[in-house]
C-alpha cells in the first residue's frame, strides 16, 4: 500500500518552495500525493496560484478558504485559528500517513498543530534557520511539533539538534526551490509581458533590469508604507528598468501595496518600471536569472539568487540572521543606502554559483526518505 503524503499549498512562494517535492512524491511508486490548496493561493489579487498548480498537472484533493481580510496582526491571528479548524476537517477526511509542511507562515503553523493533535506524523522543510519577523518564532515552534526535519543547510540541521530533536530524524537535503533551476531553461523571451499583463510599458530585455520584491515585516507593522517608499525612491533615482512585484499576504502587506500604488500614481515618467502580481515559478526563475540585481527582502534573494550567482540587495530585518552567500549586500530602509548598494552590485556584476542552500536534488531526497522510513514514532521527547 502506498504511503499517503499530504501537503498544504498556501501561497506563490510556498508553492515555489515545494514544487519539486510535489513532483518527486507524485512520481514515486510507493507514495501517494494528497494536495490541499488554500489561503492566498486561491485569491486573484495574489495571483491565484491554484490556476498555476492545475496547469502543472497536479491533482488537488480539496481547497480551503483561510484568509480573513485586513492583513493586520489581528486578522493574521484569526486566520491562523480559521486555518486550524478548516485544515483539521480536511485532514480528517483525507487521512494521510504523513503531513509535510513548508517553512514558517501562519498557515504552516496551523497545519502543524492540526496534524500533531490528530496523531499524524509531521515532516517539516527549512527548519533551523534564523530570520527576522515573526517567521523565526513560528519556524522554531513547528520544529518542536515536527517528527521529521528536512533542513536546507548543515548549520540549520545543527540548530535543530541543539533544540532537542533526535539526530536520526534530521536530514540535510537542501532547499527544494533550487531544484527547478536545474530542470528548466533560464532563457527569457519578451512574450512574458504579454502572458502576465501587469501595469506599465513593456521592458527592453536587451537592456539591464532590476527585480524588486519586498514584503511586509510583521514585527514592524505600521512601517511598510515608508519602507517600500524608500526602495521605490532609490529605483526611481537610478532610472534603471525594473520589474516590481506585489507583496505576499502577511500582516502589513496592504501598506506595501498602497505604497506601490501611490508611488505609481504620483510619479511621472515611470516607463522604465513594470508592475506584476505574480509569475509561474519557472518564469520567476527566468526573470531572476536574467536581472542584474534583485532588490527587496524576499528569501529568493538569499536562496535562489545565490545558486544562480545573481547580485542581491537585501533590505531591512526580514532576513536578518540568514546564512548569506557572497552575492548579498545588507542595507537599511534608506533610499541612498539602497541606491549605493545597487550601484555597487552593478559594478561587480555576476557572482559565481553558490551551493549554500543545496545542489538541486532536495525533492528526490525527501521523497526517498519519506518512502523508505519505517513507522514514525509520534511520541516526542527532548533528546539532549
Amino acid at each position: 500500500m502506498k504511503r499517503k503524503v499530504c501537503i498544504v499549498i498556501i501561497s506563490r512562494a510556498n508553492y515555489g518552495r515545494i514544487k519539486s517535492v510535489l513532483k518527486a512524491i507524485d512520481n514515486h511508486p510507493d507514495l501517494e500525493l494528497q494536495l490541499i490548496v488554500g489561503a492566498s493561493a486561491l485569491l486573484w489579487r495574489f495571483g491565484k496560484v491554484i490556476d498555476i498548480i492545475k496547469q502543472d498537472g497536479f491533482k488537488i484533493n480539496t481547497t480551503v478558504y483561510l484568509t480573513i481580510e485586513g492583513e493586520n496582526p489581528t486578522t493574521m491571528a484569526k486566520s491562523t485559528g480559521l486555518a486550524l479548524i478548516e485544515l483539521a476537517t480536511s485532514l480528517e477526511n483525507l487521512k494521510p500517513d504523513i503531513v509535510l509542511t513548508v517553512a514558517d507562515k501562519y498557515e504552516t503553523l496551523a497545519t502543524a498543530i492540526a496534524s500533531t493533535y490528530m496523531n499524524i506524523p509531521l515532516a517539516h522543510t527549512q527548519g533551523g534557520e534564523i530570520s527576522g519577523s515573526i517567521d523565526e518564532s513560528v519556524r522554531h515552534a513547528i520544529t518542536k511539533l515536527a517528527h521529521l526535519h528536512f533542513p536546507a543547510t548543515k548549520l540549520s540541521a545543527e540548530r535543530i539538534i541543539k533544540m532537542g530533536e533526535r539526530p536520526d530524524t534530521v536530514f540535510t537535503v537542501g532547499c527544494p526551490s533550487i531544484d527547478l533551476i536545474n530542470e528548466i531553461s533560464t532563457d527569457l523571451t519578451t512574450d512574458i509581458f504579454e502572458k502576465y499583463g501587469g501595469v506599465g510599458k513593456g521592458l527592453d530585455l536587451s537592456k539591464p533590469y532590476l527585480l524588486v520584491l519586498q514584503h511586509s515585516v510583521t514585527t514592524e507593522y505600521g512601517n511598510g508604507y515608508n519602507h517600500i517608499n524608500e526602495t521605490l525612491k532609490a529605483i526611481y533615482d537610478l532610472g534603471i528598468q525594473a520589474i516590481v512585484m506585489w507583496p505576499n499576504v502577511d500582516s502589513g502587506s496592504n501598506e506595501i501595496a498602497k505604497g506601490i500604488r501611490v508611488f505609481r500614481e504620483s510619479h511621472k515618467n515611470l516607463d522604465f518600471m513594470h508592475f506584476f502580481i505574480n509569475f509561474s515559478i519557472e518564469d520567476y526563475i527566468r526573470i531572476l536569472n536574467n536581472c542584474v540585481c534583485i532588490v527587496g527582502n524576499s528569501s529568493s534573494g538569499i536562496r535562489e539568487s545565490a545558486f544562480l550567482g545573481v547580485p542581491a540587495v537585501n533590505i531591512g530585518s526580514r532576513q536578518a540572521g540568514r546564512e548569506l552567500g557572497r552575492n548579498v549586500i545588507d542595507v537599511g530602509y534608506d533610499s541612498k543606502e539602497i541606491k549605493d548598494a545597487i550601484l555597487k552590485q552593478l559594478e561587480y556584476g555576476q557572482y559565481k554559483r553558490d551551493y549554500l542552500y543545496g545542489d538541486g536534488s532536495a525533492g528526490e531526497k525527501i521523497a526517498k526518505i519519506l518512502a523508505e522510513l519505517n513507522e514514525i514514532e509520534i511520541q516526542k521527547k527532548l533528546a539532549y
